[in-house]
């Protein structure tokens, strides 16, 4: 299945028609969709099995309530917090010590696409990239969480201020000291090499 991305405007006549029952529409929706939905939930668990049962069900949910659905100014965040909600459900059930909205830090990867390593032809840039993960994979949870929405998923800071439910000015000391500690671990990284 192809990876889709439409404009916004595009998305949002898209969920208003598959609101009114347009399968068409739905299924545009669901691929645009499913692959970012899938990386998105690959940050919180190695689980594949989990993290497409989560989506699938998601999408049934979408289609059974899609009369009762309300409108929305963003589907992307509709959709990434729904998904966030039904995962940590699941990862909560595993786990009954975790509370409603955390995410336990076993739980949590981060995986370069493999799209992107076919596109690495130079080695240089491969043991930068490799190094870069090393990084991101010491930042604290909540760093790692803020950086993802920030630059693999292009999200606003009120975004993911409403996303992660913390204030404005929690996304940008999230932001800013995961980028003071990733400056620090790739400078060491490269003095150590």
């Amino acid at each position: 299945m192809a990876y889709v991305r439409y404009k916004q405007e595009e998305e949002l006549r898209y969920w208003n028609q598959f609101r009114k029952g347009d399968e068409n529409a739905y299924a545009c929706l669901y691929q645009s969709y499913v692959h970012i939905l899938y990386q998105y939930c690959s940050q919180f668990t190695a689980d594949k099995p989990l993290i497409k049962d989560c989506i699938h069900d998601l999408f049934v949910e979408l289609w059974k309530n899609r009369k009762t659905i309300g409108d929305t100014t963003s589907v992307r965040f509709y959709l990434m917090a729904s998904i966030k909600r039904k995962l940590v459900r699941h990862l909560n059930a595993l786990q009954k010590h975790t509370s409603n909205e955390d995410i336990p830090v076993e739980y949590w990867h981060i995986h370069t696409t493999s799209h992107e390593k076919d596109l690495i032809s130079d080695e240089e840039f491969e043991a930068t990239n490799k190094h870069l993960n090393k990084a991101i994979n010491h930042l604290p949870r909540r760093q790692r969480e803020a950086i993802f929405l920030k630059f693999y998923m292009n999200m606003n800071n009120q975004e993911i201020s409403d996303l992660m439910k913390i204030n404005i000015q929690s996304v940008y000391n999230l932001v800013f000291g995961a980028l003071s500690n990733l400056k620090k671990n790739m400078t060491l990284e490269s003095v150590t090499l």
